[in-house]
């Protein structure tokens, strides 16, 4: 295993743990993050994010593996985690494949990629299953997720 390879297995680890601080540490102070519930988040707002995540989780688990070098220090990563929706108490398995950039011993791009109408309808029942595959509802979630970001920050 390389040393990228051991900085994505350390923030994976961190990340079973609720280790928010452990997973900061692998990315620069630049880090630009996508996913489809938060979008785009820039520094400080993905710290946040993975704090309030953290904090959040109830019955969380988490696995991950398939680590690949696509070249010209781009990665992936399969991963799955498994926890209960705070906003509704249901049972979520998500599906995620990451992708990341990392430069200097630092995670500088992370996008996450799952589907969204699959996350909503474990998430938010019969509504996400009848609407996740609606932009407008698309967007009514990530601008939730934004709100409770932006609220937990200014905490």
């Amino acid at each position: 295993m390389n040393t990228n390879e051991e900085l994505i297995t350390t923030f994976y680890r961190s990340f079973n743990v609720l280790d928010a601080a452990g997973m900061i540490n692998c990315y620069s102070n630049n880090i630009v993050f996508f996913d489809p519930v938060f979008d785009l988040l820039n520094g400080q707002e993905v710290f946040s994010m993975w704090q309030m995540l953290c904090k959040m989780a109830n019955g969380f688990s988490l696995t991950f593996g398939n680590i690949q070098d696509l070249g010209e220090n781009y990665y992936t990563c399969d991963w799955v985690a498994t926890y209960t929706f705070s906003k509704t108490g249901r049972h979520v398995v998500n599906n995620v494949k990451a992708h990341m950039k990392i430069i200097d011993g630092k995670i500088i791009e992370h996008s996450d990629a799952f589907s969204l109408h699959q996350w909503s309808r474990q998430a938010l029942g019969f509504s996400g299953w009848l609407f996740g595959w609606n932009s407008y509802y698309r967007q009514r979630i990530k601008n939730i997720a934004k709100r409770s970001l932006v609220t937990y920050m200014e905490q």
